[in-house]
């Protein structure tokens, strides 16, 4: 009878070899997860260290920006504090609150202070951000050798050492705030001005004397050459030079360029009428008369004076400015026959809206006002607009 043998069961069924296999894979998933707990705690801490430096940087920036708003202006420690609990002066209750500003924070003098650092500050990367988007190096971070453009002129003869204050600042401030110094000084006085601010009026009317058809073109600094609005203001330079008219700008970077560049494509005479700034602005390098300006109030009347219009595309507080001075002029029999054109529908649709459901609204002005504004999108239009106003005024 044959013997059955018993089956033994296999090492490789029951243990042996799987048990090394079962070793290896936790030795294996130990490594990876060794790994990954490494990479895990590398990149916490990287993230660490971004946040870190990303920090100290936004520290460093509010640093800055504090520093120049103390800098820009002093406020009296007395100040510093709200009045909200304080009688301001006679007629005002305990408890009286200041107004809030435009974003809704609580006024006060500090917070001034600060809006008007921030609002220079701002100023000064609009105009860097059109330079540099034009490929040029901003004049405000060039060092102080002499270069092409608007070289700004420090004149020590009316100027202290306390910052970068202009002209007009200078011009502008109170009587009281001058200084001891300062009162001594018959050369830093307002009657010795008067006679620099003739000066330069006499200085802007040789330079323009000859311009007899000139148009004014406004706009941002920042605007880049490959936007829309900055073709658009080249195209309308160009028509308009090529029917005989010169350009006239703040010889800026953006739309200021732009029109001084089309002015040359058209063969006119492209004239800049440069400003004094905290910083230095410098000229685009297709003016070809450059007039410096100290004083904003001169600079503005060589633009009303020797231009047959106005033409305002999208930009900020000096657009505006511009557009409604010349507005205000024509409305109060100043000047006439004189177009103000906005360029740009859309940018300016908010504003025309607001003018009509408000301020029309309330009779503060009448339709005939609003029909001062034209509006247009097409550089062939505007630039129609101003021919058929100069032509009603000098028929050939």
């Amino acid at each position: 009878m044959a013997t059955r043998k018993r089956s033994t069961p296999s090492r490789n069924a029951q243990g042996a070899k799987p048990a090394k296999a079962t070793k290896a894979t936790k030795a294996t998933k130990a490594t990876k997860a060794t790994k990954a707990t490494k990479a895990t705690k590398a990149t916490k801490a990287t993230k660490a260290t971004k946040a870190a430096k990303a920090t100290k940087a936004t520290k460093a920036t509010k640093a800055t920006k504090a520093a120049k708003a103390t800098r820009a202006t002093t406020v009296p420690r007395s100040a510093k504090s709200s009045s909200s609990t304080e009688a301001a002066g006679p007629g005002l209750k305990v408890g009286t609150q200041s107004p809030r500003t435009a974003t809704g924070k609580r006024s006060n003098p500090a917070r001034l202070a600060v809006a008007q650092a921030e609002a220079q500050e701002g100023l000064r990367e609009r105009t860097e951000e059109g330079h540099r988007a034009a490929g040029r190096t901003p004049p405000s971070q060039k060092s102080n050798q002499r270069s092409a453009g608007a070289v700004r002129k420090i004149d020590d003869d009316i100027r202290d050492f306390i910052g970068p204050v202009t002209e007009d600042e200078k011009l502008l401030q109170a009587p009281h705030t001058g200084g001891a110094q300062q009162a001594k000084d018959f050369r830093a006085t307002d009657t010795w001005r008067v006679m620099r601010i003739m000066g330069e009026f006499i200085e802007g009317f040789d330079n323009l004397a000859k311009v007899e058809r000139g148009v004014s073109i406004f706009g941002s600094a920042r605007t880049a050459p490959d936007d829309p609005q900055y073709l658009a203001a080249q195209e309308t330079a160009r028509l308009l030079a090529l029917a005989g008219f010169s350009i006239i700008t703040g010889a800026g970077p953006g739309i200021m360029e732009a029109a001084n560049k089309g002015a040359k494509d058209g063969g006119g005479r492209s004239i800049g009428c440069n400003i004094e700034l905290p910083f230095e602005q410098g000229a685009n390098p297709y003016v070809d008369t450059l007039v410096n300006f100290r004083y904003f109030f001169v600079r503005k009347t060589m633009f009303i004076k020797y231009s047959s219009a106005f033409i305002i595309f999208p930009g900020g507080f000096g657009t505006l400015d511009e557009a409604f001075e010349a507005l205000t002029l024509i409305q109060t029999g100043k000047i006439y026959q004189f177009p103000v054109i906005l360029f740009g529908r859309h940018y300016w649709a908010g504003l025309l809206r607001w003018l009509q459901s408000r301020v029309l609204a309330e009779r503060k002005i009448s339709t005939g006002d609003m029909d001062l504004m034209l509006l247009t999108d097409d550089p062939a239009e505007a630039a129609r607009a101003v021919i058929d106003a100069y032509n009603a005024v000098n028929p050939k």
